[in-house]
């Protein structure tokens, strides 16, 4: 099974009369890894919001669906209540079964997914009825990752989903990548490690308001002037 082609075409968004992206132009082949690379503000996130059809745009985003249509998202951060009684159970039930209220017990069959989920992100069960507020922000994006899971996807958007996240999690998140991206799952990552992307990537776009490069990282990522593009806006951001 393979994961969704897509091609962004002449994207454009502006926002209160501010030009936030434009001419964006590249194409995701299904079932790569695809990163996002570029500076805070430059646009990255409004490319994410674009494709997942939460942001008005200009141009087109034109999707084949390939062998399914199930989109996973794992967002930077979650921003919540952390005084809100929420355990991660309870997070679970809301997002990941859809048509039915939190209130009522999850399906076994939900029950079984959620629970293979937060195991494959490294949640011990106990974790599992740990109030939401009281997991360190580290664990909370595991529990993002998690939901992302369920059900299965054949495209997973990742907004830099190892933000928080100490060397353990990060290790995790990686060989998860590679194993979604090695069962046929396309992904789209904004990423701001060149060492991960280097190690992960099949191509990767450089998104400053428009696109500086874009290609196979060995290719433009070789190239010290796009390097040097790269980090000092990366650094002054």
């Amino acid at each position: 099974m393979a994961g969704p082609a897509i091609t962004f075409s002449h994207l454009g968004l502006s926002l209160g009369g501010v030009e936030i992206l434009r001419d964006i132009s590249f194409a995701v082949a299904a079932g790569e890894i695809h990163c996002l690379i570029g500076p805070n503000g430059g646009g990255k996130t409004s490319v994410a919001r674009c494709l997942l059809g939460q942001m008005p745009h200009t141009g087109s985003i034109a999707i084949d669906r390939g062998d399914g249509d199930v989109i996973g998202y794992v967002p930077q951060s979650l921003d919540f209540d952390r005084t809100l009684p929420v355990t991660v159970d309870d997070f679970m039930a809301m997002v990941c079964q859809a048509r039915r209220p939190a209130f009522l017990r999850m399906r076994k069959s939900a029950r079984a997914a959620t629970a293979a989920a937060l195991e494959r992100v490294g949640l011990s069960p106990k974790k599992r009825r740990t109030r939401l507020g009281s997991l360190s922000g580290g664990e909370r994006q595991r529990v993002l990752f998690a939901q992302a899971l369920v059900p299965a996807p054949d495209l997973l958007i990742l907004d830099e989903p190892m933000t928080s996240m100490d060397e353990v999690g990060i290790d995790l998140f990686l060989k998860l990548i590679r194993e979604l991206s090695a069962g046929g799952v396309t992904v789209v990552w904004i990423a701001h490690e060149l060492a991960h992307v280097r190690a992960l990537a099949d191509s990767v776009t450089c998104v400053s308001g428009t696109v500086l490069f874009s290609g196979r990282p060995g290719d433009v990522l070789a190239d010290h002037a796009a390097e040097s593009l790269f980090r000092p806006r990366e650094a002054a951001s």
